[in-house]
This record gives structure tokens, sequence and C-alpha cells, in this order.
């Protein structure tokens, strides 16, 4: 199996290594094995982004991500000796429940080497699609590495999770679809954390239609790629949303495809992927994960960058938490205003809470819960704090109960979002 090396002077350019012809056999290769995702347009979506989004739904690939092609494609290609000794890889993530899938389906065994950290629920999804996951180290480079030492102890076949033409090449069949499907799009907006999806996407627009507009996002912790292009070196690292594109280290490979061919890699805020997030959910119905909301993020940070423009969009994946989902759709009701906390200064002597409520009944505010602070407090031992979670129909409405309650002697602080 081709193996991506480090760039040197004499080694064959990236792009000579991935070309319009890799994709389309990798596309005629994997054709039946994963799902022909559809691709539609969002006129919601379309009306807040002043732009004409059309969104790709890789997230219902049967493992709800794209990264069962580029696996599917590499599989395809091993020698008869590589599928009997088996595949490995390093992943936590999408690429190993979509290796660990099609390599069952295959019948080619498939080792996944994950960091002794990663959640139950993820070592659970591999396992349940036919991977064998062994756990080493605390890091993800501590378990590439064994993985590494694997592929030579036992003859195995590493598959990268995006740093292979043979990888990239399976990814690309995404925009092989979109531009089968609409010739027109004035730029693609794709995820990056390795470089994998957005190399083989690139390669096919740029070959395809060569005045296309090429954007990278990633997730402000993690601005790997972006610096890698740029030269503009920031700290990366910390927890966000996306995982799918969490990337330390992009891949050398596709950095320098993506060096070539993509005009820009945008950066997105924490707050943003949230509210995409919510959005895609309450608007087209879809969960997608961080990653996967990253290229809409993008387009509503930056709606002056794509305003008129038809924008293609690709949701790589909805393999996300169930209780963050959860978190992620209550935080953006409160962003929003409709869910807010009141911490409001009371007396404590009978009757004071109950005047408090007549002002929520007055303004037709929901009461969700009540919490009151006695003991761990700087009140006076006759003062108390009630801290008030509740419902209104917007911020406006919340912001008027506040006025009110302060203009009747009440101190009142309302707990805000990072």
């Amino acid at each position: 199996m081709t193996q991506a090396s480090s760039a040197h002077a004499d080694a064959p350019k990236a792009t000579d290594q991935l070309t319009l012809a890799d994709v389309r056999a990798a596309a005629a290769r994997i054709a039946g094995a994963v799902v022909r995702t559809p691709m539609l347009r969002s006129q919601t979506l379309s009306d807040i982004a002043g732009a004409d989004i059309w969104l790709k739904f890789e997230n219902h690939q049967f493992t709800a991500a794209y990264k069962e092609r580029g696996a599917l494609n590499a599989l395809l290609q091993l020698s008869d000796e590589q599928r009997a000794r088996g595949v490995i890889a390093a992943s936590a993530g999408n690429h190993s429940q979509g290796l660990s899938y099609h390599g069952r389906r295959l019948g080619v065994p498939v080792t996944i080497v994950m960091p002794q950290t990663t959640p139950s629920v993820k070592v659970m999804q591999t396992e349940s699609v036919g991977g064998q996951v062994e756990l080493v180290g605390e890091t993800f480079d501590e378990a590439y590495a064994h993985a590494r030492e694997l592929e030579r102890e036992r003859g195995l076949t590493f598959v990268h999770p995006f740093d292979d033409p043979q990888v990239a090449a399976g990814q690309g069949t995404v925009a092989l679809e979109m531009l089968e499907e609409k010739d027109d799009f004035d730029c693609l907006v794709v995820p990056i954390g390795g470089g994998g999806l957005m190399s083989g996407m690139a390669t096919v627009a740029r070959a395809l239609k060569p005045e296309i507009e090429m954007v990278g996002v990633q997730a402000e912790l993690f601005p790997s790629m972006y610096s890698a292009v740029t030269g503009d070196e920031r700290p990366c690292g910390g927890d966000t949303l996306a995982e799918g594109i969490a990337v330390k280290a992009p891949g050398q490979f596709t950095r320098q495809i993506i060096a070539e061919l993509v005009d820009e890699v945008l950066l997105v805020k924490e707050s943003t992927l949230e509210h995409s997030v919510s959005l895609l959910l309450q608007i087209e119905k879809t969960v997608v994960e961080g990653a996967g909301a990253a290229g809409l993020a993008a387009v509503l940070s930056n709606p002056e960058r794509f305003a008129g423009k038809t924008v293609g969009l690709v949701l790589c994946g909805g393999n996300i938490d169930t209780r963050l989902l959860a978190n992620v759709l209550l935080r953006d009701l409160a962003r929003s205003g409709r869910l807010a906390r009141l911490q409001v200064v009371l007396q404590d002597r009978p009757g004071a809470l109950f005047k408090v409520m007549r002002e929520f009944n007055a303004h037709d505010v929901n009461i969700i819960e009540i919490y009151h602070q006695r003991i761990f407090t700087t009140l006076p031992a006759k003062g108390l704090t009630a801290e008030i979670e509740c419902e209104a129909r917007d911020g406006g409405q919340i912001d008027r109960l506040v006025e009110n309650l302060r203009a009747k002697g009440y101190v009142v602080e309302l707990a805000e979002l990072a």
C-alpha cells in the first residue's frame, strides 16, 4: 500500500500522486459499498446566511461519516497477502469505525490502537463493527507509535486516517458526487483536520471547475493546517466540540496539496460550532458532530465572504455523544435568550420567594428549577440567594423581567455563557 512520505527535493509532487483519475478510479472501486449520500438545498439556512446553501449529508453513511470512502478504497487495493495478514490503524474516531466495518465485510482483520483515555462508547462502537481494539498509552501520539510498532512486528499494513493518496482519493469522491449533481458551485467549504477530505475534494474540484473557490475550516483551538499553510503559528490544543478535526500535526502529503489548491483556511469559534450543530438539528432535522457543522459555522462567521454565493457544505460526520448533544442544544437556547439562569438576592422571610414568583408569572416566564443557597454565601445570615432557571420566548422577555425585578429593589445577576 502506498504510504505518504515527507516532502523531499527528489520526491514526487503530492499533486502528481493524487489526480482526478485516481478519484474516479476510487469512485468505481467503492461504488455500491458506500452510500451515495443526498445533497439538498436548505432554504432556511440560505435565508439565514444570505447565500445559496447546499448540504452534502455524509452523516448518512452506515458509520455516520465520510471516512468509510477512503478506508474502503485503501482496503480494496491490498494484495492477497496483505489482506490475509490484516491492517492496523491508530484512531479513536470515525476512521476506526469505517476501516473496521469494511474490513469485516471484506474478511480483512482490522486492529485499531486507541489511547487508554478513549471513551468506552468509542471502543464499543468500533468493536461492534468488527475492529479489534488495543488500548495503549495516554495520548494519541503514544497509541500511534505503538500501532507502527505492531505494523512491523506482525507484518500488518498501516492505513493512515488521512496522510495517504489512496485514502485521500476515496475521500475525494464526495466532491465528485457533488459536482456531478450540481456544476455551478461558487465555492466548497470543507472541514480540515489532517487534510484527507480537503485534499481529495480540492483535487476533484480544481480539475473539473478550475475557477471554484476551495475554503477549508478548522476549529480555532486546533489551527494546525492553518498554521502549516500560512506560516502564522498559533497554539494548538483544548477541548473542542469539533474533535473529529482536532489534529495537532496535519499530514505532510495533504498539506502540500492544500497549500497549492486551497484558497483559504478559516478558523471558527466554539460558540459558533455549537450554534451550527443546533441549527442543523432544528432546521434540517439532522444530527451532526462538531466537525460536521464546521462548514456552516464558517459561513455564519463570515457573512460578507459568502454573501450571494452558491456554497456547498459537507456534513462530514454525525457521531456525537447524546449527552454532549443535549448540552449543546441547551447552551444554544441559553445564548438565544430562551433559557436563562437568574441569581436573585432575597431576605430569608416568609413570602419572599412567592413575591418573586409573581413577577415571573406577570411576565409569562416559565420557571424550570429553583435552588436556594443559605450557607455558602457572602450575604448576612438572614439573606439568601435564589438561583432560578427559566424559559422564555426570547431574550427580550428575560430582559424585561430582569429590568422589572431591579426596579422593585431586587439584586439580580444573569448567568453568562462563554
